[in-house]
Order: structure tokens, then sequence, then C-alpha cells
């Protein structure tokens, strides 16, 4: 091929060959054409001569593609090789570039044609500066500058030229330069701006040419973040911007020249100069954009220039009050342009177009929040204690000392009432809304959450409660006024009604109970006379998805009123009829959320009721459940459950649970007794799908049950040992018959699922039970064989991972009582689950789980069982313990450390402990370390902190009372076990990270030694270890931070309490008040 003599570059290179090699790279050739052509390319680029050719290329080539080849071998050169390079080479090649922009952009016809490669010329022009400025290159900005006015063309490109410098020193440098180098190229940019700043004013005051204007605005936005504050504020240039800003052409740039001078944070040096240009831009502004205009038509038909506009609008706006908002509140001409600007924000505000929204809901959040929080302090303690007790101390201000806060918001109450509308026209979906509107307008159930959504919901929830606590009654005012308007209104949008009462969900917490009470009986009784009045199945969805959303944020409204109450779970069941998807659901979770915040309500019997409504609900309860799914039969029984559970007599409670239970149970003693003549009968499909239904409808109501379900479980519990026993039969017979993949089948699926049921189902009642040791004789000993022993007997693949966490349980629950137990469990799942896991760390992942959730129940509450293991059975568990905490997954790794800890500690206290430690120290303290300088178990890094000081703390505290080197193969005796750990550790430590010196590590190790008692400074030595030793450098390390990041998050949730409402009363734990 003629290309290859390309390869040869010890004479000036063919440079029509090489245009034909790009172009075959390029084109349209064959496969093969394009591969030789890539090879050959290739080679050149790594080729250390061949920048050499680079001038020679350029100036010979008229192919845009080949230019940027060559461009791009120099930019390697001078990314990673120039300041090796020969002194005249380097300047030969920098007064090259320098002529080539010079020549090009001299020429308005060359300027234009050949704006792209003239645009990589410059590029290529400041990384050569980055090296050669200031030092070398000490003219380069006067030299610029008197280019610049030598023509408009060169000086567009000279602007050009200095964007791109102030870039890459301001915006791109972190991780590219040294901090020395940035500061030096700061400090040359900052004492050399005068020049830069008068061509700018040059340019802009004598200019006519719109591309050079336009660029010098570009720049000028560019370099106002940082330079010094002189040049802005004591010279015309903020004059000069807003005569530009009236004018279309360059009204955009402009604007975001003033958003960036808006932005920046200083004293108050020159708040004069800021009142004169906000008081000068509202004046132009209204020219441009009267405040009548209606936004949301004008954005929706504006082109795409003034849709930026608006975008850019309100980021000037948002930016400026955030920062200087209080020097508009001085005089009344201020104010009043204040309150004009604000006015132009809420109509912004109301565009179609989320990201705008998002800019205006942001500001909305900040300002009214610090309304709101000058009061905060005063009642703080008040506020969270009557909160969480359910009663309610109103929170308007009760003025302030120097009246300030008070003047603040008379001021701004009109703009903040007219915020609340737009808060209540706006309101964001919540979370337990299921009922949407899809792009056909049609009204379906919802598919997926919006995770964007519920954030803007959040914030504008928070919003909107501190527009509530500003002020009741203009809330209350707004929200009533406007569902008045939808009953009236013969034409109801669907959009208008949800947004409303999204909003009056949105805000229960926040007012007094009186009011509240006043308020919600006109807000549900309108509601339930809309439903009534709405013809049409999706308009029904949607009120009933409306009133079920606002009657779940109410807990506290509803147990006062029972007449509310009743009629509300009434309606709820005729909800569960409705067959339009979604609602059945809704219907089915609101009527859960109700019961768990009162339940007591249910079972006293009511003024005026002749038995208690549970008996009632009852009676009915076929009926009410016969157009539900299984599932949401499911929710509906663990309700009911909750409902009984509340009952404190004992006779009764059994009665209801009878009558609850009457359904699923008489289907369960019929299969039973068909099984009993025909066992086959068990094995037909829709039998097991029958007989999961039942077992799921029984853990349902254990769950809310509790100790109180003994009664149901005591019926069926042997009858659902055998099926457990039968089914497992059965799975084990069709995998022993069709191997591996037989476990995969529809019908093998489906009969696990019964017995994962079956486990879930005693799991869920014993964890719920109260410590009532009779109930686990009752129910352990019979589980042994049919459980344990199948687990054992069972091939790997049809084992249940619920078995282990099903006895972790049992453990947890019944501690020391369970100790005699342990060799029984240790035999049927210990072996064979550690042969089933430790082939690689990816098979069985809830099997991982689940075993060593299991050993961490028996360390914690069996351990004289573990003692009593052989030493061989002891190994197993500490090598599976290691294998454990090495995971890469996450909560895996977690559990092994804690069940290390866990293991450690009982060990220190045992007879045992010189033995034990003596053996596994040095193993433990090495893959300690071994994970904690892996970057991906930074998520343990708070437990290997922990485990590492236990074991640094009971070598210095002279706990262990035998050496822990071994005296055969070490000679040498040390003076105590704190200085073998110390030199063992430095010797770990340096032959792993050679790139550290000796002394850097033995430092670190002594001062580890030094702090064994204070856990927060031996943590910081080891994470500045990890940063030293280049583990973690440059990496995401918000993992080392977790403990930090948690207990900032407890200090916003403990803000969040001391402001009724900010947390939804039915997210708060507040059993206590429902009596």
């Amino acid at each position: 091929m003629a290309a290859e003599k390309l390869r040869d570059l010890s004479q000036p290179i063919d440079v029509p060959l090489l245009d034909a090699t790009v172009a075959a790279f390029y084109g349209t050739g064959s496969k093969e054409q394009r591969t030789a052509a890539d090879q050959i390319l290739r080679d050149l680029q790594n080729n250390p001569d061949m920048w050499l050719q680079v001038m020679h290329i350029l100036q010979n080539t008229q192919n845009l593609n080949t230019k940027f080849f060559a461009l791009q071998v120099l930019e390697g050169v001078i990314k990673y090789r120039w300041n090796a390079l020969p002194v005249e080479q380097r300047d030969g090649m920098k007064n090259f570039i320098s002529d080539v922009i010079v020549q090009l952009s001299g020429n308005e016809a060359s300027f234009r044609t050949e704006r792209l490669y003239v645009n990589k010329l410059n590029i290529i022009l400041v990384q050569i500066l980055k090296h050669e400025w200031p030092a070398r290159w000490q003219n380069f900005i006067p030299d610029l500058v008197s280019a610049a006015k030598t023509s408009e063309t060169i000086c567009e490109n000279c602007m050009a030229i200095l964007k791109l410098l102030s870039e890459e020193v301001f915006d791109f440098s972190r991780g590219e330069m040294t901090q020395q180098k940035i500061r030096e190229l700061k400090q040359s940019l900052n004492s050399e701006f005068q020049l830069i700043h008068e061509l700018c004013l040059y340019v802009l005051s004598v200019s006519q040419r719109t591309e050079l204007i336009r660029a010098t605005l570009s720049t000028l936005h560019a370099f106002l973040s940082w330079i010094p504050l002189g040049y802005i504020f004591e010279s015309s240039l903020i004059e000069t911007l807003l005569k530009f800003f009236t004018m279309p052409a360059y009204r955009n740039l402009t604007l975001q020249c003033l958003t960036e001078v808006a932005s920046l944070q200083f004293g108050n040096f020159y708040d004069a100069q800021y009142v004169k240009m906000y008081n000068i831009f509202m004046v132009q502004l209204q020219t441009i954009l009267p405040p009548t205009t209606n936004m949301p038509e004008a954005y929706a038909h504006g082109s795409s220039e003034e849709q930026a506009f608006i975008q850019n609008l309100a980021l000037f706006f948002t930016l400026f009050y955030k920062v200087h908002i209080r020097i508009l509140e001085s005089t009344q001409e201020n104010i009043s342009a204040l309150l004009l600007g604000l006015e132009y924000l809420i109509n912004i505000s109301y565009v179609d177009d989320t990201e705008v929204f998002k800019v205006c809901l942001d500001y909305w959040n900040i300002l009214v929040s610090e309304l709101f929080q000058p009061n905060r302090s005063l009642e703080n303690s008040a506020a969270a204690a009557t909160n969480m007790m359910g009663s309610q101390v109103s929170v308007t201000p009760p003025g302030m000392v120097d009246g300030q806060p008070l003047q603040r918001r008379q001021l701004y109450a009109g703009p903040m009432s007219k915020l609340r509308m737009l808060m209540i026209c706006r309101m964001a979906k919540p979370e337990e809304v299921l009922i949407v509107e899809d792009e056909n307008g049609n009204i379906v159930r919802e598919t997926m959450k919006d995770s964007d959504v519920l954030v803007q919901y959040k914030i504008m929830r928070e919003t909107l409660i501190y527009l509530a606590h500003l002020d009741h009654q203009d809330t209350e005012k707004q929200m009533l006024g406007k569902l008045n308007k939808q009953l009236s209104d013969k034409d109801l949008t669907w959009n208008t009604l949800n947004t409303l009462c999204w909003a009056i969900g949105s805000i229960s917490g926040s007012m007094i109970e009186e009011q509240e009470n006043r308020f919600l009986v006109l807000v549900i009784r309108d509601l339930l006379n809309l439903c009534e009045i709405t013809k049409g199945k999706d308009n029904k969805a949607v009120i009933a998805s409306n009133i079920m959303y606002v009657v779940g944020q109410y807990p506290r409204f509803l147990r006062a009123h029972w007449k509310f109450l009743k009629t509300v779970v009434n309606k709820l069941f005729e909800f569960m009829h409705e067959i339009h998807p979604g609602v059945q659901d809704m219907a089915c979770d609101t009527f859960l959320k109700i019961v768990q915040k009162c339940r007591r309500k249910f079972v006293i019997t009511q003024v005026g009721e002749n038995e208690p409504f549970v008996s009632e609900l009852l009676s009915g309860l076929p009926t009410t459940i016969a157009d539900l799914e299984p599932h949401q039969i499911h929710t509906f029984y663990e309700s009911v459950g909750g409902m009984i559970q509340a009952e404190s007599d004992s006779q009764k409670r059994d009665e209801y649970l009878q009558r609850l239970m009457i359904l699923p149970y008489q289907k369960w003693l019929e299969i039973i007794g068909q099984a009993r003549q025909n066992v086959d009968f068990l094995k037909d499909q829709d039998v097991i799908r029958t007989v999961l239904n039942i077992l799921q409808t029984n853990t349902s109501v254990a769950s809310s049950l509790g100790t109180y379900f003994l009664p149901q479980i005591t019926l069926i519990f042997l009858d659902m040992l055998n099926v457990y026993r039968m089914y497992s039969e059965l799975i084990s017979k069709s995998i022993a018959e069709g191997g591996p993949f037989a476990s995969r089948t529809s019908y093998v699926k489906l009969l696990r699922s019964v017995k994962r049921e079956i486990l879930k189902l005693i799991e869920t009642f014993l964890d719920k039970a109260e410590d009532q040791p009779q109930i686990g004789k009752q129910f352990v000993p019979p589980m042994m064989d049919p459980v344990l022993g199948d687990y054992a007997r069972n091939v790997p693949d049809a084992r249940e991972s619920e078995v282990l966490s099903l006895f972790a349980t049992i453990i947890n629950k019944y501690k020391g009582s369970m100790i005699e137990d342990i060799p029984h469990i240790f035999e049927a799942v210990f072996q064979c689950t550690l042969e089933m896991i430790t082939k690689n760390f990816e098979d069985y992942p809830e099997h991982r789980l689940n075993f060593f959730s299991l050993l961490r129940a028996i360390a914690t509450h069996c351990f004289p069982a573990l003692i009593c293991l052989s030493s061989q059975q002891l190994k197993f568990v500490m090598d599976s313990i290691i294998w454990a905490f090495r995971h890469t997954e996450r909560n895996i790794a977690e559990t092994g450390l804690n069940l290390l800890l866990e293991m450690l500690n009982k060990f220190q206290a045992s007879e045992f402990c010189n033995q034990f430690y003596r053996t596994y120290f040095l193993t433990i303290e090495q893959e300690i370390f071994a994970v904690l300088t892996d970057t991906f178990h930074k998520p343990g890094f708070k437990l290997h902190v922990l485990v590492l000081q236990h074991l640094f703390c009971l070598a210095e505290s002279g706990a262990l009372t035998e050496p822990l080197w071994d005296a055969a193969t070490n000679p040498y005796p040390y003076p105590s076990n704190a200085d073998f750990v110390r030199e063992f550790t430095i010797k770990l430590l340096s032959t792993s990270f050679p790139n550290m010196t000796n002394a850097e590590v033995t430092q670190f190790v002594n001062e580890l030694f030094k702090s064994t008692n204070d856990l927060s400074t031996f943590k910081t030595h080891i994470r500045d270890f990890l940063i030293q030793s280049k583990e973690f450098s440059a990496q995401d390390n918000k993992d080392l931070y977790a403990e930090e990041a948690a207990a900032q998050r407890e200090r916003e949730r403990q803000r969040m309490l001391s402001i009724p409402g900010l947390i939804a009363p039915i997210e708060l734990q507040d059993e206590m008040v429902d009596s």
C-alpha cells in the first residue's frame, strides 16, 4: 500500500498522500481500507517525531480533517512533552500558531470559512499559554490587545481566546494543573486585566459589528465572576451593559452578564450601585416585557431566543434576591421596584417548563423559610413538645423584639398571597397518589414513580407549610375559594382539582386543631358532594383518588370526628368495588393507613351505634372484598387485623379473629380434607395457588396482630408443616429427575413459593409475638425435622434461605433458652450452606446474608454453644466471617463485620481469650487492613475502624497474658504484645504500600497506638493514611464521612420536627394519642 511510505519521517511527509489516507479513514470505502488507514494514522500519532511535521502539513493541505489530525498530534506534545522541548522549537511553534491565527482572522472571508479550524487553533494556543505564560511570554496580553485593535475580525477572535483562557484557568483547572500554577495564572490575569477591560469597553462603545459585540459580551460573562470588583462598579461597565439590554440582538448575553454581577457576594460596599442597577433594569424591563404579559402563553409561543430570555430573567431575579433582597427593602421607591420584580417572578413561575419552575421554586423556598424562621428559636421547644403529643400550638409570631420580622412579613404579604395560589395551582403529585393522566388524556394507574416529581413535591410541601404558618386565614380562604369554584364550575378540569387536593393534603399538621376541624369539615363535605354529582368513570376515579389522599393525611381530625371517620371508611369500601385501575389499590392503602392511626375508634361502640364498627365490618366482609384482587385482599386483612389488635378484651378479640379468618380457614380445611383422601389433590397448580393465597392472608393478619394471632396459627400449624414436607419432597423429586433446570420451571417455583410463605408466616408470627417462652416451646420443636432436617437433606437448589432467617429470628427472640438446640441447627445448616456460598461471591445471595445473620444471632445470644465447637469447626466459622467481610455486596460485608465485632468482644470476656487471639489476631488484622485499603469496601469504613481499635486496645491493655508471636519461629522475645503488633503492622503496611516511606508508615502506626482510646482521632488518622497512601485520592470519598453525614441528617430531622407540619402527621409515631 502506497501509504506505507508515510511512516518514514526522515524527510518532509507527502501531504497529498496523507490527505488520501485521512480521506480513506473517514470515507465510505471498504472496511479493510478504513482499518489500514486507521492503523497508519495511529502509528503516526504515536511516533515521537511526528509533531515536527505539523507546520509542513498545515502549510500544504486544504483538507480540514488532515489539519485536525495534525493539530491532534501537536496537542498531545503540548500536554505531555512541551517543557522537555528545546527553546527554539517551542518558540518556533508558538510563533507559527500565532501567525496562522492572525492571518486567518485578519480577513473577513477566511475567518468565516475557516471558523472551525481557527477555533481549534485557539484551543492549541491556550494550551501553550498554560505552559509559557506569564514566565516565558510576558507580553502576551499586551500583544493580544494591540493585535485586536488592528481589525474587527482579529478583535472578535481575540475575545474568543480570552474567554477560553478564563475558562481554562478558573473553571476547568482542577486536576489539570498544580495549585501553584493555577495561582500564578490567576494573579497574572488579575494584574493585566486593565488592558482587557479597556479593550472590552472600547469595543462596546465604538463597534457597530454584531458578531464582535456578541463575542465581547460572551467574554465578559466568563470574566465577571472573578475580576477585581472595581472594574465592575467603578467604571461605566454596568451602564454599558444596561444600554445593550434594550437591544434585542444582545439582550440574552447582557442579561447573563447582569446575572453574574447580581450573584456576586461580598460585604455591602457597593449596595448603592446595586440599587441603581436594579431600578434602571426594572424600568427597561417594563418596556421590553410589560408586567401584564401572560408569561405562560408568551413562553409557549415564543421563539427559542424569547424562551431563553424568560429563563435568564428567572435566574437574574432569583440570584439578585438571594444575595441583595435586603437592600431593596430600605426605601418606598425601592420597595415598589422589588414588589414589581416579585410579581414578574410569580408570573414566570407559571411557565410550563420544569427547569424554569425549579429555578423559581428553589428561591421561593428560601424566601418563605427566611420570613418564617426568625421566630423559630422562641417557640422551638414548645412547638416540638406539643406537636408530638398531637395537640398543637399556633406558630404565629408573637412579634419580635425589634418588630423587624413582623414588618418584613407585612411587606411581603401581597406577594406571599399570590405565591400561595401559585403553589396550590402547581402542586406536584405526592407518592401516595396512584392515579395519573397519561399522554393521551386517559386516567390510568401509575406504573412507575417519577423521582423528580417526588423531590419537587417535597420542596413544594415545605414551602406551602411555611406559607400556611405565615398566614393561616389566607391559606384557608384561597383553598376553599378554589374548591367552591370547582363545585360551581361545569367544566371540571382534572388537573385543577388534583393540585388543589394535593395542596390541601400537604399542609396537614400545620394548623391548630380547631381551625383544622373547621377547614376539613368543609373540604371533605364538598369533595363527597362532588363525588355524588359527577358522572363518568374517569371523573369519579380522579375525585376518588383525591378524597382518599386528603383523608389519609389528617388522622387527628378523623380520630376526633367519628361520623366523618365512618363515612370516609364506608366511602373507601365503596371505592373497593370501583374497577378503575388504581382506585382499589389506593382505597386499600388508605384504609390501612387510617386504621394504623385510628384503630381504637373501630373497637369501641360509638354514640348512636349498636355495636363496634369492626363487628359490623366483619358481618359484611365477604361483600366488601368481593371485587378485590388477592394482593388487595391481603392489605385489607392486615388493616382489619390492626383493628382487632386494639381490642383489649381477649374473648372479643378471639371472636373477631375467628370471624375475620372464617373464609380462608374454611377453604384451608376443605383442601386439607380432600388431601387426606387423595394426596395428589395437593399437586394441582390451582390448588397450590389457593394454598399460597390462604397462607399470604394469614401472614398479613399475623403481621398486624402479633401475639394475638396465636389461636389461628395453632389451628393450621401442624397441617402446614405436613404441606411443607410434602411440597419439599415433590421439589426434590422434580430436581432429581429433571436436573438443575427443573428448579426454574413454573411448577417448582410455585411449590417453593408455598414453602417460603409457610416460613415467612411462622417467622412473622414469632417475630411479632411478645416474648412468651411457651410460644417458643410450642412452635420450635415440631419444626426441627420438617424444616431443619429438610434443609439438610435437600439438594442446594431446593434449600430455602428463609430457613436461615427464621432460625435467626427464633434465636434473637428466645435468646439463651435456645442454647441446647444450637448443635442441631449447626449440624443441619452449617456445613452444607458454607459449601454453597464459598465457591464464589455471586451464587445464592440470600443464603449468604441470612447465614451470617444466623451466625450473628448465635454469637450474640448463645455464645457458650460456640465455645463448645471443635477447633476445626471454629476455624470454619472464622473463615466464613472473613469470607463475609471480603464480600463486595455491602449488606453481606456489613453483617460479617458486625458479627466479627460481636465475636471479638465475647471472646475477650471469656476464659479462652488468649487461645483465640493467639490463633486469629494477626489474620484478622491483616484481613481488615486488606479491605480497609480496598476502594470497593469504602462503605464498611466505620466498622473496619472499630475492629482495628478493638485489636490495638487489646494489644496495649495487657489483657492478653500470653505472647502473640510464635516463640519457635521468632526467637527474639518482644518486651510486650503492643511492641510486637506495632512492628508487625509497620512491616505489613510498608510491604503493601511501597510508595510510602518507612518513616511515614512508622509515624502513622505510632499515632494509632497513641489514640486507641479516642475513636474520633483514631478514625481521623486512618482517613489521612488512606488519602496519603493514594488508595483513595481523586475519588468520591463520602463513605469515609458517612457518620458525619448521618449526624447532619438527624439535625435536619430535629429542625423539621420543631415546625408543626413539616413532617406529615401520618409519618409521626403517635400511637399514644390514639385513645
